[in-house]
């Protein structure tokens, strides 16, 4: 089923929690909880355009002052103050009408999920996902001292809340089963999982990476890499390492991978993933 490519003990799940956070909301639409195309209370916007990054919303990712912070080891700012300071309020684009990775834009499926369901996203993510996919290992890191055991290359003093949708931590092989169980079994139902899988192209090329049409589904990236692959996962890095999981959609038998390296080469460790 799965191969790795990393160390056995907990790491850093980065944004492969986006794939996750995703999984949550649509478990919410497949309960009748949740709405995927029905525009949101005050948004002009739906959860199927924030899923796929198409809502319009800025990231933080460009802000310089976020990356100093992060740099210094800083407390992570409240999320009121980086709404205020990337102008959150102030769509880039009309909703559906172009593509931009939005942190921000996770962050706000998070409070849905967590208005949904009464629970924080920690234990919203336990009932929705992790127990339902069998998978044991992974958590929700919220202090500093959430990441003493976790492996985190030369950032031991990062504060976890500096990633405003969540940060899941646990083995890479946890990883690896979620994301396989979640593309090969029943938890969504045929329609959903396309929806998921459904990707919006991304027009420009992604150098020293091995994704030849790539694309980005509903909290999946996804599209064709070197080898006439075609594979549906994620990839995310934070300071100090990166981490690359993906299921093989052209595989028989059906296959996942997952690798993890210190350092910040994104490229790299998706070639491990796929080698």
């Amino acid at each position: 089923m799965a191969s790795l490519a990393g160390p056995t003990g907990d790491v850093p799940w980065w944004s492969f929690t986006k794939t996750v956070i995703a999984a949550a909301a649509l478990a919410l639409v497949r309960d009748g909880r949740l709405a995927l195309d029905t525009t949101l209370d005050g948004r002009p916007y739906t959860l199927r355009q924030l899923l796929q990054h198409r809502a319009g919303v800025a990231d933080y990712g460009p802000l310089a002052a976020y990356h100093d912070a992060v740099a210094r080891e800083d407390d992570a700012w409240p999320a009121t103050d980086l709404l205020a300071r990337t102008n959150a309020e102030q769509l880039i684009y009309r909703p559906g009408e172009g593509w931009a990775y939005s942190n921000i834009g996770y962050l706000f499926v998070r409070r849905l999920i967590e208005q949904a369901t009464g629970q924080d996203l920690g234990a919203a993510l336990a009932a929705l996902v992790l127990r339902p996919l069998g998978i044991e290992g992974a958590r929700l890191a919220v202090r500093r001292e959430d990441l003493a055991s976790v492996t985190m290359g030369q950032n031991h003093a990062y504060d976890p809340r500096w990633v405003y949708h969540g940060l899941l931590v646990g083995p890479l092989a946890d990883a690896a089963w979620l994301l396989h169980r979640l593309m090969t079994g029943p938890f969504l139902p045929a329609e959903l999982k396309r929806a998921m899988l459904a990707r919006h192209p991304l027009d420009v090329p992604i150098v020293g990476r091995p994704w030849t049409t790539p694309g980005y589904g509903l909290g999946l990236m996804t599209g064709g890499v070197t080898g006439g692959i075609s594979i549906a996962g994620h990839t995310g890095g934070g300071p100090g390492t990166v981490v690359a999981i993906y299921h093989l959609l052209s595989a028989s038998p059906p296959r996942t991978t997952a690798a993890f390296s210190p350092g910040e080469n994104q490229g790299q460790v998706e070639d491990r993933c796929l080698g």
